[in-house]
């Protein structure tokens, strides 16, 4: 589940960051928490921290983007993730 999960997450954000004012923009960041509330109910905390590991890396290397800025997406999702 969490490689399919991992490939629409990067597929999401590398969007977003691309198309911050396409119509569907909103669309897709409702998306994007949802993956995460996905994510930690299969595995808690640890499931949100190395997939968004995983994908700062990937936009990093593959688009020369930064996709920190999202990571506030999962805020409210539990306490421990507040950024």
């Amino acid at each position: 589940m969490d490689a399919y999960l991992e490939e629409e997450l990067y597929d999401l954000i590398t969007y977003c960051i691309q198309n911050s004012s396409a119509p569907d923009y909103p669309t897709k960041e409702n998306r994007i928490k949802k993956i995460g509330q996905e994510l930690f109910a299969d595995g808690g905390i640890d499931a949100l921290e190395n997939m968004y590991f995983s994908i700062e890396h990937r936009i990093r290397e593959e688009i020369s983007k930064d996709a920190k800025p999202y990571r506030s997406l999962w805020n409210g999702i539990t306490n421990e993730w507040n950024y």
